[in-house]
């Protein structure tokens, strides 16, 4: 998965819809409450590593949905 780049500036994906599943991830940006809360403090390649596994994530997410 390293090889994979989101995008140089790494922006924050909050699209201020934020609500928590059971698992605590958001269902508006797919970031786990931990990664949330780390965005700040993190380095740039630690932000595009929580960019792509929230991308994951939502993918995930929309794949299950189709499924239903």
């Amino acid at each position: 998965m390293g090889a994979m780049k989101i995008k140089p500036e790494c922006i924050s994906p909050c699209v201020r819809h934020c609500c928590l599943d059971e698992k605590d991830i958001c269902l508006g940006c797919f970031r786990s409450l931990d990664e949330i809360l780390k965005w700040h403090d993190a380095s740039d390649e630690q932000k595009n590593e929580i960019l792509i596994k929230a991308s994951a994530r939502k993918a995930a997410f929309k794949a299950a949905r189709s499924n239903r």
